[in-house]
């Protein structure tokens, strides 16, 4: 393979890289590295950089202890969410949620809950779902009547009754 910056050959091999861009401590044990011994150019071949996310991802809301910020940023960019969307997703200010990914707040527990369920669900979140849940709990509650109604592929359909 040649280099990209100045064409030399590249030297491969497998070895432990830390993977900065995820924005947390990881490191991709022995991944095909490049490097150009002519320029010091580096190129890492990552299999299936979606699943490595996704990984990423299912560790972090896993883990017992609380969220760090670069974690709670980490997620929110997993859900392909802006810090704005985010924010009303979980019904705080953009600047909470500055504060949160800064660490110069601690996340609450119910908020810190609700995050990693929404990203234990998705695959992948619609951007629907974060406007949804920006209008839920906004207006005084109204008991409901459903009617549930099962179709031919036995999968159950709930339809509003208006009686």
């Amino acid at each position: 393979m040649k280099c990209m910056n100045c064409g030399a050959e590249m030297k491969t091999k497998q070895e432990d890289y830390t993977y900065e861009e995820s924005g947390l401590p990881v490191v991709l044990k022995d991944v095909e590295v490049s490097r150009c011994p002519e320029c010091g150019e580096l190129e890492v071949s990552i299999p299936n950089v979606e699943g490595l996310h996704r990984a990423i991802a299912q560790y972090v809301i896993q883990k017992r202890e609380r969220l760090a910020a670069a974690e709670i940023r980490y997620l929110r960019k997993c859900l392909g969410a802006s810090a704005v969307e985010f924010a009303s997703c979980m019904g705080v200010a953009p600047e909470t949620v500055s504060r949160w990914e800064t660490g110069a707040q601690s996340m609450g527990g119910v908020a810190e809950r609700l995050l990693r369920l929404m990203v234990a669900s998705k695959e992948p979140v619609k951007a629907r779902a974060c406007e949804w849940l920006a209008y839920v709990a906004q207006e005084d509650p109204v008991p409901q009547t459903l009617g549930l109604t099962v179709g031919d592929n036995h999968r159950w359909r709930v339809e509003p009754c208006y009686a």
